[in-house]
């Protein structure tokens, strides 16, 4: 791969800008929150079938990955017209000049989004995208919309250049990666498969290492309701939930301990986080309510097993229930829906993560980062079900999950780049 090669590749991304900059802003447009994906999926579909995919949509089954280890509760049981669209390609076979083909790849994102929040903190309307200061604004700009943009810029670069891969290459856009994963587990229960999957997520142009296992918990509380004349009598829900949190929050407190922590974690201030995201009780401003659920976020390392976090999190409430005061007389029932997720880590020395690594200096010229997740990304699936070497490399934004997201225009176009040097290097190519 000469400099001539890498100076076309310049200058072709470069004429591809307003081009990316647009397709970002239309899937924006697509307000994908849970159960709301089809429209931006009708806008994959059509893109893949412009860069001459062959595409194929599908459904979740749920019948199909129920059972699949790594699969999650859903927190809407419906998947009808909720589909994962994936775009395949398939090489000649002929790569020409003697060129051996490569090795095969997937390009994942997820197109599902999370809900805006307040709206009306927004400077402008979430779902409205606006270019400005080299920025595009709007929910899921950056999470993970740009990363869809920029693997489907990559290879069309390529094709520009009358190139394309010379080993088969799947892009999937998949849906429910913001809260179980689900998506990109039917896709591997379908049968996808390569030797390497990427995932540009907005990781700031760093190589992921590791990330942490999630977990999401819903525990229902049951009171006592009283007259307030008397709050003594009753036995507060609401207070009892919060009491429930604080609790948990002492393994929070034990696991970010420097003599707990995974190896891969040990230079980050607080790894690992407790998250109280949702609450709802009560009934009447002047009854102590009777009854509370609260939807509580739980971070973990990898090599954690699901089942023994489950149990050191069930035995937790049950102590707190038993000698917190202000739990005393209260009844905790615990369910679990939405992530159930592993945490994993990458081989940093393999073939995958050195090769990724070379295609982001030849395009910055400088050494890439490297970093270990306190999030969960849907690369576990590759990495521990699918015997898949996995990571993400994406552009950098920020506000992924706050007010006013945004991504990196330069930034989206940089990927681009080396993405396709990238898939250059592992494919290999060939005329198209």
């Amino acid at each position: 791969m000469d400099d001539g090669f890498l100076g076309e590749l310049r200058d072709t991304v470069q004429g591809q800008r307003d081009q990316a900059v647009q397709f970002l802003c239309d899937l924006v447009r697509q307000g994908s929150l849970l159960g709301q994906e089809q429209g931006a999926q009708d806008i994959m579909a059509e893109r893949f079938s412009g860069m001459g995919l062959e595409v194929e949509r599908f459904d979740i089954n749920l019948d199909d990955i129920k059972d699949l280890p790594g699969f999650s509760p859903p927190v809407i049981d419906n998947y009808a017209g909720r589909e994962n669209i994936v775009g395949i390609h398939h090489p000649s076979g002929q790569a020409g000049d003697g060129q051996a083909a490569g090795k095969s790849l997937i390009l994942n994102g997820h197109i599902d989004v999370v809900p805006t929040g307040d709206v009306s903190l927004w400077t402008s309307h979430p779902f409205d995208p606006v270019v400005r200061d080299g920025r595009v604004y709007g929910r899921g700009s950056a999470d993970m919309k740009a990363g869809v943009v920029a693997y489907c810029m990559a290879f069309e670069a390529l094709r520009t250049m009358g190139l394309q891969p010379a080993s088969r290459v799947i892009m999937q856009s998949v849906v429910e990666e913001e809260c179980t994963g689900n998506g990109a587990l039917a896709c591997l229960a379908r049968g996808y498969s390569a030797d390497a999957a990427v995932i540009p997520e907005p990781f700031h142009q760093q190589l992921m290492t590791a990330q942490l296992g999630v977990m999401w918990l819903t525990v229902h509380l049951t009171g006592k309701p009283a007259h307030v004349l008397d709050t003594s009598a009753g036995i507060n829900a609401i207070e009892a939930a919060y009491a429930v949190f604080e609790n948990l929050r002492e393994i929070e407190d034990e696991w970010n301990l420097p003599e707990n922590r995974h190896p891969q974690y040990c230079d980050h201030s607080h790894p690992v986080n407790f998250n109280l995201g949702k609450i709802s009780g009560g009934d009447w401003a002047s009854t102590v309510p009777c009854s509370s659920v609260v939807d509580v976020r739980v971070g973990f390392y990898p090599g954690m097993s699901l089942p023994s976090v489950r149990r050191r999190l069930e035995d937790k409430v049950a102590d707190a229930v038993k000698t917190d005061p202000r739990l005393n007389g209260a009844n905790a029932r615990i369910e679990y829906r939405g992530f159930q997720a592993e945490g994993c880590v990458m081989d940093e020395g393999g073939d995958l993560m050195t090769s990724l690594a070379d295609a982001h200096r030849r395009i910055t010229n400088a050494p890439i980062e490297m970093m270990a997740s306190t999030a969960t990304t849907d690369c576990r699936f590759f990495e521990l079900y699918g015997n898949t070497p996995a990571t993400c490399y994406g552009p950098q934004g920020s506000d992924y999950h706050g007010i006013d997201e945004w991504v990196s225009i330069d930034s989206m176009m940089e990927v681009v780049q080396v993405l396709a040097v990238f898939m250059a290097a592992w494919c290999g190519v060939e005329k198209r």
